[in-house]
């Protein structure tokens, strides 16, 4: 098996992983009445889930061994593919047009994006001012993208998508340095290296978590097309990837990205929003027969509210003769 093919293949396995975990984490929410930290740590099933992403998150990092960043970071959307059949079986539904529309646009997309992006396993790596400088200029991008503002949600989503990108960047330096036998295992390299992974993972975390408070759709799409983004920049800029097929590969390329991106904000948007409740209206019309009782019950509280039920009786009023109470 060559290295194209193991990276395609891991990828296709953490995506599915993610899927399932993410599938898994929406069905606790929907039935957990008191979310909470001690009521998620006594369930078996959210031990599951993060079983799963943990298994999804080690094979991602093994496909970052075998593969280069331009072509495993556009297999993350993926991820949306695997979720639609994974999510329709588990709600008991069919997948619907859209969503198999969006599952098509993604695949064809990413089938072109193999073509051009597939190439040797990596074996450059970042140095620690390299790490240093593309951290530096990341997180001046996170504080410009999180200030206060207009839409938030995008930013913050794209804030995410940049600091996942960036990790993942820095998680195959990592990788490509243990594996490497002519240099000790925990090299300041390493460490350093590690360190902002841990760093950039997290706020990828947190930022995303902000997005999501406006709804799922749109942050979704934009963390998903922002990451490869991130990652294919410091791919082909500091680790000398390259696109296959000169200028025609370029063009395949950007086709296949536009093309991918379609499918994944397709996808992105098919899940149904839940319909708001609507409070009932006032009657408005007179000659409406709940109307009109209402109205009855009103004039006769005027006389005798101790006629109508739930209606207490003032005191201080006195029944009619012609009115005998209940």
């Amino acid at each position: 098996m060559n290295a194209t093919l193991a990276a395609v293949v891991l990828s296709l396995f953490s995506a599915v992983a993610y899927a399932a975990a993410a599938v898994a984490q929406e069905r606790l929410a929907s039935r957990t009445t008191e979310p909470g930290v001690l009521t998620m740590l006594g369930n078996a099933a959210w031990w599951w889930s993060v079983a799963l992403n943990a298994s999804a998150a080690l094979l991602h990092v093994a496909a970052l061994k075998y593969g280069t960043l331009t072509l495993v970071q556009p297999l993350g959307a993926l991820t949306l593919v695997a979720a639609v059949p994974l999510g329709a079986r588990v709600a008991g539904r069919r997948v619907s047009a859209v969503e198999w529309r969006g599952t098509a646009l993604t695949l064809v997309g990413l089938s072109a994006l193999l073509v051009t992006a597939s190439g040797p396993a990596p074996d450059h790596v970042l140095s620690v001012p390299q790490a240093l400088a593309v951290a530096a200029a990341t997180s001046m991008a996170i504080g410009a993208l999180s200030r206060p503002g207009t839409r938030p949600g995008l930013r913050h989503a794209t804030a995410s998508g940049f600091a996942s990108g960036v990790a993942s960047a820095l998680t195959q330096t990592v990788t490509v340095a243990v594996t490497d036998r002519s240099g000790p295992v925990l090299s300041v390299q390493v460490v350093v290296v590690a360190l902002l992974v841990a760093a950039f993972a997290t706020a990828g975390l947190l930022l995303s978590q902000t997005a999501y408070r406006g709804g799922l759709g749109a942050p979704l799409a934009v963390v998903t097309l922002a990451n490869p983004v991130a990652a294919a920049a410091i791919g082909l800029s500091l680790l000398g990837e390259r696109l296959q097929g000169g200028p025609a590969g370029l063009l395949l390329a950007a086709i296949g990205a536009a093309v991918a991106s379609w499918g994944v904000v397709t996808l992105s948007r098919s899940a149904p929003e839940p319909v708001p409740a609507v409070a009932p209206e006032p009657f408005e019309d007179d000659e409406h027969p709940v109307a009109a009782v209402l109205a009855l019950e009103a004039e006769a509280a005027k006389y005798a509210p101790s006629l109508i039920p739930n209606q207490p009786n003032p005191g201080h009023l006195t029944n009619p003769g012609h009115l005998t109470p209940l």
